[in-house]
């Protein structure tokens, strides 16, 4: 069936205290894709974030990041004041994540809370520890060596924690204990509150796509609770880490540094550890796009310390093998596969196989051949087009840096000449949406008409990444009109009823037609 959504991270959304999170704007957005005709809201993964602050680079592949715990819900639980959380450094803008600010804030915060809960024997919570005790155990234990040793990597800590020694394991348990019971509140609150709005997205009748990294982060409790799992040597040091070869992005290739998997081992184990995680992904989402599908097929592997990914080689992946079991042990799996990139014919037959639609991006559509298998008149319905993703340029930032003949092919594509920028953005939009695609997945920056002053990620880069967010009242009702019109036209929603007229214009909505005035 037709249908579309838009693409926003939590971390996007609005909220008054840094962040955006699980809080009433989360639930108002949610109310806002039901008016907007929108049948799903895709974000970006929900783990801790570690260096970079990258959803990509998390503390554990499991846990979720106690940064979107609602605050407000914990004022009203008489755990933290409102005058705490105000006197708190949240950032100088609205507009952007402050991510040093915001680490000191929340913590802080949090641990007030913590201090302050007195749940520990409520049966609710005493059932989310036994049903996550596969993971959470070593999370927990994991975070609070880590905090007390500093924050250094798990590869720096001392041998007897390090290789998990068992004597040494338990002192830590004991003697960290409440450590980990702050952890344990992280995670039981985290979970509570992404439960609660998921299931009110649901009842709306909006799927949540959510999104799962190929890889886990090297400094993570994924990697120290069970080495054998990845590529690492005696010392458990990496032999080879991710990354992929020079390409559109970077010139000297893109050094991820995450550790490969020994596949081999996980085919042993009957890919125990992956049937977890896509379980565990499954309750948390209703559908997982799996990024870098192509590293199943082949994954570039870069020697451990290199400085770029420009000497990697191309090793072997599990393949479909891997999906034929998870689609036998996982039940109703739900899966787009992000297959963007140079294509070999190996992935491209994985993909045909595995059934599950790929990606197709506008952004890479418009090359000088002419011929790009990103043209819409090339799809083919099992798949998912996007005008960009998060580690594009925002559609009006993308088009105001084209120039020559990629320029006017866009132009002529869509129909769009000697028009503003901004009429182009939405040329491309409703290419999207009227494509035969099945599904089309919009970010809301490219609804707003906003440059690259929102772009969420420049690949390859650290510093200014991650940290765009919408403000309050920022998506207005005319916007909202507008998307629910195209919507409908291109029979993404067959439920969406036809809005008579347009909504009034007032002060509030004045930017938002100005910027989609071309629709």
């Amino acid at each position: 069936m037709r249908a579309s959504g838009i693409l926003l991270p939590i971390s996007s959304l609005p909220s008054e205290y840094g962040i955006g999170c699980f809080s009433k704007e989360a639930y108002e957005f949610a109310d806002q894709l039901v008016e907007a005709g929108q049948r799903y809201w895709q974000i970006l993964p929900l783990g801790p974030t570690g260096y970079g602050d990258s959803p990509y680079q998390s503390f554990s592949t499991f846990a979720g990041n106690p940064y979107f715990i609602d605050l407000k819900e914990l004022i009203e639980e008489g755990l933290l004041t409102e005058q705490e959380c105000r006197e708190c450094d949240w950032g100088d803008t609205e507009s952007y994540v402050d991510y040093a600010k915001l680490y000191e804030s929340r913590f802080k915060l949090l641990r007030l809370a913590f201090e302050r809960w007195s749940g520990d024997d409520e049966q609710e919570y005493q059932d989310f520890l036994k049903k996550n005790s596969d993971w959470l155990e070593d999370y927990c234990l994991y975070m609070a060596i880590k905090n007390d040793l500093g924050g250094i990597g798990w590869l720096d800590w001392p041998e007897e924690l390090k290789s998990r020694q068992p004597e040494a394991m338990q002192e830590a348990k004991v003697r960290l204990a409440e450590e980990i019971r702050f952890y344990n509140f992280q995670q039981y609150w985290f979970a509570k509150q992404w439960s609660r709005l998921k299931a009110y997205v649901n009842k709306k009748g909006i799927q949540i796509i959510g999104d799962v990294p190929i890889y886990v982060a090297f400094d993570s409790a994924d990697t120290w609770a069970d080495p054998k799992l990845f590529q690492f040597d005696e010392d458990l040091t990496p032999v080879s880490v991710a990354g992929c070869p020079p390409d559109a992005f970077s010139s000297t290739g893109q050094l991820w540094g995450n550790p490969l998997y020994n596949w081999s081992y996980h085919k042993k184990t009957g890919y125990e550890w992956w049937i977890r995680r896509m379980t565990h992904s499954k309750e948390r989402y209703d559908v997982a796009r799996i990024d870098h599908f192509r590293g199943f097929d082949e994954y570039y592997a870069i020697p451990y310390g290199s400085e770029t990914a420009e000497n990697g080689e191309w090793e072997k992946g599990p393949g479909n093998t891997l999906f034929d079991v998870l689609k036998e042990q996982v039940e109703d799996l739900n899966v787009i596969a992000e297959d963007l990139g140079i294509l070999t014919d190996t992935v491209v037959d994985m993909l045909e196989e595995s059934g599950f639609p790929g990606m197709k991006v506008l952004q890479f559509a418009f090359d000088s051949s002419e011929n790009s298998t990103y043209l819409p008149h090339k799809y083919e319905k099992n798949c998912v087009v996007y005008t960009g993703t998060h580690d594009n340029e925002t559609t009006k930032g993308w088009l105001e840096n084209l120039h020559g003949h990629d320029e006017t092919f866009v132009r002529e594509y869509i129909n769009c000449y000697d028009k503003p920028v901004n009429d182009c953005v939405w040329g491309l939009i409703r290419t999207a949406m009227a494509s035969v695609a099945d599904l089309a997945v919009i970010p809301v920056q490219d609804y707003l008409c906003l440059g690259n002053e929102a772009r969420m990620n420049t690949p390859a880069t650290l510093g200014d990444n991650w940290k765009w967010r919408l403000t309050k009242g920022q998506i207005s009702e005319i916007t909202l009109y507008h998307i629910r019109e195209l919507t409908r036209i291109y029979g993404r929603n067959p439920l969406t009823e036809i809005e008579e007229e347009m909504p009034e214009t007032t002060e509030e909505t004045e930017t938002a037609e100005e910027t989609a005035e071309c629709v």
